[in-house]
């Protein structure tokens, strides 16, 4: 199991990035009752086999929990996630879907990485990055956005590709984040993109604002460079947005992973799930999730999954469905 975490630099706040090797799901959707033995469940972060449960008691995953203050955004290249929350929408995606979350005033969710194939292995590889909202935006209404796969867009030259999550990239334009988010700020600069290049490629990373900053983040291979500059797998490199950068591989594919965004420079204030600017702001996080629990759990179970037959869909507060 690979397990990377790095701390990004403002407008973001950190980036976890998660490759699981789980093995065949069981009838619940979960690894087999043999491949729990050994395991602390309810925290089981060990990579036993390749592959943790996290807070997952069956089926692998994080059961309900709350945020305020910021954004979540899951980058899910491989594997499936179940999302529920506590507005009562839900949805199932993955396989190069993005789910963009908006926690804003409060909302509390679960995500649920269910094992859907019984018959082999269900590898899983997800980024989750966690983006700053300013602080005008702090207690903005909660919301969620699905970017589905069959929507980014993707640069290709020879021996690269260039996934466009956020940010536009040589006439290429992304599906929007959600209303709220610094991203949907033209003046933030904000892009996320992953790159892939294959042995031997070259890639240029264009200028862009100088306003905002970049980081770089090596996920798989070895032998990148940027500039002169070599970056092993599992590091990164910070360099101001408005020069051009020139990625390269050695002998051996590489990713990367790019943030770039203009600082929003305010104070930050963080303990646990909430975000805020200052220390009296998260004593009333934790006292409003104690006494509202931002709205209830609409579901059955802390750690709701969709069942073996459903396909991607989201379910928006609204009742408003949609599939990809």
């Amino acid at each position: 199991m690979a397990v990377h975490h790095w701390e990004a630099p403002d407008p973001f706040l950190f980036v976890a990035y998660h490759q699981d090797a789980f093995p065949a799901g069981s009838d619940g959707l979960g690894p087999a009752r043999a491949a729990l033995a050994g395991r602390r469940l309810g925290n089981d972060f060990s990579g036993k086999d390749g592959w943790s449960m996290y807070h997952g008691l069956h089926v692998p995953g994080f059961p309900a929990h709350p945020h305020r203050g910021f954004e979540t955004v899951s980058i899910v290249r491989r594997g499936f996630v179940d999302h529920a929350d506590s507005l009562g929408a839900k949805a199932r995606f993955g396989e190069g879907d993005v789910q963009w979350v908006t926690a804003g005033a409060g909302i509390v969710h679960s995500e649920m990485f269910p094992l859907l194939r019984s018959e082999r292995p269900n590898p899983m590889e997800m980024f989750q990055i966690w983006l700053n909202l300013p602080p005008s935006d702090k207690m903005a209404e909660p919301h969620f956005a699905m970017l589905w796969n069959e929507a980014i867009p993707r640069l290709k030259r020879e021996g690269v590709e260039v996934t466009v999550v956020a940010g536009a990239l040589d006439g290429l334009t992304p599906p929007s984040p959600p209303p709220r988010s610094w991203a949907s700020r033209p003046d933030a600069h904000l892009a996320i993109w992953t790159i892939r290049l294959e042995p031997g490629a070259r890639w240029e990373a264009p200028a862009g604002d100088g306003s905002a900053t970049r980081a770089f983040y090596a996920f798989d291979g070895d032998g990148l460079r940027i500039g002169d500059q070599p970056v092993a797998s599992g590091a990164s490199l910070r360099l101001p947005a408005n020069l051009p950068a020139t990625l390269s591989a050695g002998p051996a594919p590489v990713q990367v992973l790019m943030l770039q965004g203009r600082p929003i420079g305010a104070p930050v204030a963080q303990h646990g799930p909430f975000v805020m600017n200052r220390p009296e702001e998260i004593r009333a996080a934790f006292m409003d999730y104690e006494r509202t629990r931002f709205g209830g759990w609409p579901w059955p179970d802390e750690a709701p999954d969709h069942g073996a037959t459903e396909g991607r869909f989201a379910r928006h507060e609204d009742g408003r469905t949609e599939r990809p």
